[in-house]
């Protein structure tokens, strides 16, 4: 018997081809054995199709994939990572011999639709919540060993916060996070517990407390008031499926009692099973909302990688499989979401800020890239010019 181990990759692993699938392997295999490996191609990463009801996404991944192509001798075009792009939009080019790139194929489509999903659904949730608090919670809906790049695409789509402990060091971004009912239920009593958080955390940590695990949340938001007076800056309400009822109503008489008792500013956060529909009925009642599965597992974003050139005889030759626009591409932009896609060396008619740019040449870092604090402020700033999505 062999023992317990966890599969997962090792940036190695990934960085040298070896997380792709066979027939990669095999399609270099054929290239070099037939003398076409030097083949020169220009390879176009675009949006295939949005989820039903999305009107656009937000195009994340883009560093981890970059980081991947690193050192190889390619040249890779990319518009800037959280760019917001409609279904159909060329959104990466990358340049050189095919077969220096195939292998690559597969890691580089999981990071792009892993991220631009996870980073649209985190978009379209704050962007519904409007000036609420949005945390994401979702690490435990996922592997582990992501759980850095997830935490990254939730914050580069907007949310306010994110719950990873690892999140500082790797994002330099403040985790935020309350407590578990499992301290409340260890100590066997709500109100020593909530105390014994309020002696040992540091007082920069807000005091938010659960209200809903032995009694009525009504009167455990009583207790906490009771119990922290002025330190207590937030109750949050976590209640189980089963014991909800119209939550809507529960946030109501949690926010008038407070109001009743003078603790207007005692802020409600409301967590569990939120998606884009209970935060659009609960958003002008409660001030923060904890999101987890909903954007952790989020519906995905089609991305899709294709040859649409070949050099050949001494010049590019626009080809392609059927159903896919041959050539190489330029999108050009007049404003969020209003773009020009024409051919490489086309000149735009409309529009004329080049939005795809080199960032790798010969495998070469040409530019500085952003934090992800820059990039969640890209984000931010072009969805307060987009339309409210419709809750789904």
């Amino acid at each position: 018997m062999g023992s317990p181990k966890l599969y997962i990759a090792s940036e190695e692993d990934i960085t040298s081809g070896k997380i792709t699938d066979i027939y990669f392997v095999r399609t270099k295999k054929v290239l070099e054995a037939k003398g076409l490996d030097g083949v020169r191609v220009r390879m176009e990463v675009h949006i295939s199709d949005l989820p039903t009801g999305y009107d656009w996404a937000v195009y994340a991944g883009l560093e981890e994939a970059l980081k991947i192509l690193e050192g190889k001798p390619l040249d890779v075009y990319s518009l800037p990572e959280g760019t917001l792009v409609s279904s159909g939009t060329p959104v990466m080019l990358i340049e050189g011999a095919y077969a220096d790139m195939c292998l690559y194929e597969t890691a580089i489509l999981g990071v792009l639709r892993q991220a631009t999903s996870i980073a649209t659904k985190a978009a379209r949730i704050k962007k519904l919540a409007r000036d609420r608090g949005v945390v994401f919670f979702g690490l435990r809906a996922l592997h582990p060993a992501i759980a850095p790049s997830v935490d990254r695409a939730a914050f580069i789509g907007g949310v306010d916060a994110v719950s990873g402990y690892f999140s500082r060091e790797y994002l330099g971004v403040l985790p935020v996070g309350t407590m578990p009912h499992a301290l409340i239920v260890v100590f066997g009593n709500n109100v020593e517990a909530w105390k014994a958080f309020n002696d040992v955390i540091e007082p920069e940590v807000p005091r938010i407390v659960l209200v809903d695990t032995f009694n009525d949340e009504r009167v455990e938001t009583l207790q906490a008031v009771e119990a922290l007076k002025g330190s207590l800056y937030g109750v949050r309400l976590d209640t189980p499926r089963s014991r909800r009822g119209n939550m809507r109503e529960i946030v109501e008489e949690i926010r008038w009692t407070l109001k009743a008792m003078g603790y207007p500013n005692v802020k409600i956060v409301v967590s569990g099973g939120i998606n884009e529909k209970s935060l659009l009925e609960l958003r002008d009642v409660a001030d923060m909302f904890g999101v987890g599965t909903s954007i952790a597992v989020a519906t995905p974003v089609d991305i899709s990688m294709d040859i649409v050139e070949v050099f050949r005889d001494g010049t590019w030759r626009p080809i392609a499989k059927r159903g896919k626009k041959p050539g190489a591409k330029k999108v050009y932009m007049c404003g969020v979401l209003d773009y020009e896609v024409t051919l490489w060396n086309e000149n735009p008619k409309r529009c004329h800020e080049d939005m795809l740019v080199k960032w790798l040449e010969n495998g070469k870092l040409v530019r500085g890239y952003p934090s992800v604090s820059e990039i969640r402020s890209y984000v931010v700033s072009q969805l307060e010019k987009v339309p409210e999505p419709q809750a789904l």
